[in-house]
């Protein structure tokens, strides 16, 4: 049961500061200020390494009502730099539950702050985009000068190399559900526990890499298809996962990435990337497929996009390709496809564990890429 009172301050590298009670851990955090605009699904949110060195904003106001539970978690810790929160449960209600929410911030030491102003907070950063911010409760507390100082000390998003920090160090292998259809090397990049799981309930071998892994560390897994996860971070500091992901190419292994994955593969392609003023955060993001004209509804977290335009097609070093997939609210690049090599890729979360499950099928599309190109 949230219980503290202790003062806390969410300050913004603005200069804007808001106040609530500690929520958490108490102390000082810093981190880029996001919103996330999911209704359900916190604990996932929490423990997806996407998230790395972000201090998420919660837009539903009412947060933890289902506390936490050992199950759910999409890795093996909180990612979250800080948690920000408007008004949280006082008592969990859920059979699953193990503890509160605000018990499990606190036991990894995660800041948060508790009784915010969330829907001001949010208009703010979508007028002004997402920025570098701090938690500060407790005796971290200071004169607000000071916090705004050390907030911009603090090194900003644009540019930072997080894959590295997030990687698992060393490989790992889950098994298929069943007979062993294919064998899979995924470049872990950040990568949550639902991805596997969705690929091995199809006969699918998974054989997680760390992000450092080298093309000969790769192909000694004789790998009938090569995946790319989501991750933290700056893509265009991603040049050793974008130089192997052109050799994979250049070998025609039937390559599938989300997220970050598919950032890498655009770049591969030989398209650029961008900084998003606040990003697409949450479990309710609609995309549009080009080919079809079908829209999924669909869970995403991502700051950063590809350049380019709904239904581009485009010359890449590896034959044409086509950027696939759209969002209609801002027409930001949500998927590409090569045309002459089998690779495919998309912004958002086909695995999404919290849900919407519309994008699932992707991985059915992967198997039947690698069903061909046997």
């Amino acid at each position: 049961m949230t219980s503290s009172r202790t003062p806390a301050a969410l300050v913004l590298e603005d200069g804007r500061v808001f106040r609530g009670t500690a929520y958490g851990a108490e102390g000082r955090t810093l981190g880029e200020a996001v919103f996330c605009t999911g209704m359900t699904g916190y604990q996932e949110t929490l423990t997806d390494p996407s998230y790395h060195r972000q201090i998420v904003v919660q837009t539903a106001p009412q947060i933890g009502n289902t506390g936490w539970n050992d199950e759910d978690d999409e890795s093996a810790r909180i990612w979250v730099s800080g948690y920000v929160v408007r008004d949280p449960a006082r008592t969990p209600s859920n059979w699953r539950a193990t503890r509160t929410l605000d018990d499990a911030l606190a036991e990894q030491g995660v800041v948060g702050i508790s009784g915010v102003d969330t829907r001001t907070l949010t208009r703010h950063l979508r007028e002004q985009g997402a920025m570098r911010s701090g938690v500060f409760s407790g005796d971290a507390l200071r004169a607000d000068d000071e916090m705004v100082g050390e907030v911009l000390a603090s090194p900003p998003m644009k540019g930072a190399d997080l894959a590295g920090e997030v990687t698992t160090a060393e490989p790992y292998v889950v098994p298929a559900v069943g007979e062993r259809r294919f064998r899979v090397a995924a470049l872990d990049l950040g990568i949550k526990s639902n991805t596997p799981r969705q690929m091995t309930a199809r006969g699918i071998e998974v054989h997680v890499l760390p992000s450092s892994s080298s093309l000969d560390q790769l192909l000694e897994i004789e790998p009938d298809g090569v995946f790319l996860s989501n991750g933290p971070g700056d893509p265009a500091t991603t040049e050793h996962a974008t130089a192997l992901t052109r050799a994979v190419l250049e070998r025609r292994v039937p390559l599938f990435g989300i997220c970050f994955g598919n950032q890498i593969l655009g770049r591969a392609l030989g398209l650029g990337t961008y900084k998003m003023r606040y990003g697409h955060r949450g479990i309710n993001i609609p995309v549009i497929d080009v080919a079809t004209g079908r829209v999924a509804i669909t869970a995403q977290n991502h700051g950063f996009a590809l350049e380019g335009e709904p239904g581009q097609r485009f010359d890449s070093p590896f034959g044409a390709a086509t950027i696939s997939h759209y969002c209609p609210n801002d027409d930001t690049v949500e998927g590409v496809r090569a045309e002459d090599v089998p690779a495919f890729s998309v912004q958002y979360h086909p695995e999404a564990a919290a849900g919407p499950h519309d994008a699932a099928p992707l991985f059915d599309e992967f198997v039947s890429l690698m069903e061909t190109a046997k």
